[in-house]
C-alpha cells in the first residue's frame, strides 16, 4: 500500500453567520449575484442558511459552516469541525 499526504495549498474561506460586523468576501458577494450562493432569511432579514449550487449538485450550508473557494475557484461548504481538522491560518505556514 502507497500513503498519499494532501499538497498544501491555500484556500478563502468565510465564517457564515449572522454577526453585522462579518461582511463576506468581494468572491462570495459575486458568487451571490450569480446565483452560485443563495441565502435563505428570515422575516428579520436574518441569515438562516445557503444554497451553493456545486458541480456535484446543490449543497446547504448552515449558521456556524464555512464557505471555501477552493484552487479552481469552487465554491463549498464545510462543517466547522471538519475545517478545523484540515486547514489552519496561512500566516502560520511562513
Amino acid at each position: 500500500m502507497t500513503h498519499y499526504r494532501k499538497k498544501p495549498v491555500v484556500i478563502e474561506a468565510y465564517e457564515f453567520n449572522n454577526r453585522r460586523d462579518n461582511e463576506p468576501p468581494n468572491w462570495l458577494i459575486w458568487a451571490r449575484m450569480l446565483g452560485v450562493v443563495q441565502v435563505d432569511v428570515d422575516r428579520h432579514l436574518c441569515a438562516t442558511g445557503a444554497t451553493i449550487q456545486t458541480l456535484e449538485g446543490p449543497m446547504t450550508a448552515s449558521i456556524g459552516d464555512w464557505i471555501i473557494k477552493g484552487v479552481k475557484g469552487e465554491i463549498y461548504a464545510c462543517k466547522p469541525d471538519v475545517f478545523a481538522m484540515t486547514y489552519e491560518p496561512a500566516e502560520s505556514l511562513q
